[in-house]
């Protein structure tokens, strides 16, 4: 299936939730023996298809959230890194919530699409962050596609990560930037972030007593400001602002990281496009 020879990484801790998605999700396009997943400690249950794919089960380390993400950025950047010596042509890495899709429209599979020749050492896609709209939209149904059940999305840098590696690289925490390049948003390439796609789920979260000692709490209280922005702000069409954002967010760059994408200070709602409804 993936002739390219393209790894995908992750890595997650407590999760039952997006694991099986993540698993499902790539494995589609990259086939399951391309897949490595770190679990974040020897606690932690293997997923039903653990047999046939990479598990990397490690020693869990309890560590403010800020130190956390360094460290995962740098366990996932050595073992892409081992992957390229081993013949890899590509690496993906995203947090176990985010799915890099290809626009149907450029009309060919994802391997094929990142498999050709590109700018620089790595690829940044567009980035979503799609939350409940608590007035239309029932709870998720994880047997569902969640783009069926799911409308709206805030165009954020937050989520415009550098996640595919076209080369060794050196991520920063949460793959937002990759240390020493420049960044390149890829007209075709969205990642499709999830944490905050089901308010009930979201709020179980918020009580997790483990991510509140290391410092979570701020975290995800920034991030519950979503579901407020997609009920109070207008929506926008996807496709009409797409290319202003991918515009912007390389143009007004924060001045302390040049090597990410700056913030959108309108913090633009959009409706997601219905091409990508039976995608994720």
């Amino acid at each position: 299936m993936n002739k390219y020879k393209i790894a995908a990484i992750s890595m997650a801790r407590n999760d039952t939730f997006f694991i099986p998605k993540w698993i499902d999700y790539y494995g589609s396009h990259f086939g399951m023996k391309n897949l490595y997943l770190i679990l974040d400690g020897h606690d932690q249950a293997l997923p039903a298809q653990h047999k046939s794919m990479n598990i990397i089960q490690i020693a869990h380390k309890t560590m403010p959230r800020l130190k956390g993400d360094r460290y995962r950025a740098r366990l996932v950047s050595e073992k892409a890194r081992e992957l390229f010596q081993q013949g890899y042509e590509r690496v993906i890495a995203t947090d176990i919530d985010e799915f890099l899709v290809l626009d149907p429209v450029a009309g060919e599979s994802l391997c094929e699409y990142l498999i050709k020749p590109a700018k620089g050492v790595s690829r940044s896609a567009l980035g979503l962050d799609v939350g409940q709209h608590l007035e239309e939209e029932d709870a998720i149904n994880p047997d569902i596609p969640f783009l069926q059940q799911r409308k709206y999305a805030h165009v954020s840098a937050r989520y415009t990560k550098a996640v595919v590696a076209n080369k060794p690289v050196t991520w920063g925490s949460g793959y937002h930037r990759v240390k020493g390049h420049n960044f390149h948003i890829d007209p075709n390439l969205y990642l499709f972030h999830f944490g905050m796609v089901d308010y009930e789920q979201c709020k179980r979260k918020t009580g997790n007593q483990e991510l509140l000692k290391t410092g979570w709490e701020g975290h995800l209280d920034r991030r519950f400001q979503l579901f407020d922005l997609i009920l109070k702000k207008e929506a926008v069409d996807g496709d009409q602002f797409f290319p202003k954002a991918r515009r912007r967010q390389s143009l007004f760059r924060p001045v302390f990281a040049l090597n990410k994408p700056g913030m959108l200070r309108e913090k633009p709602i959009v409706v997601i496009p219905e091409r990508f409804r039976d995608i994720v």
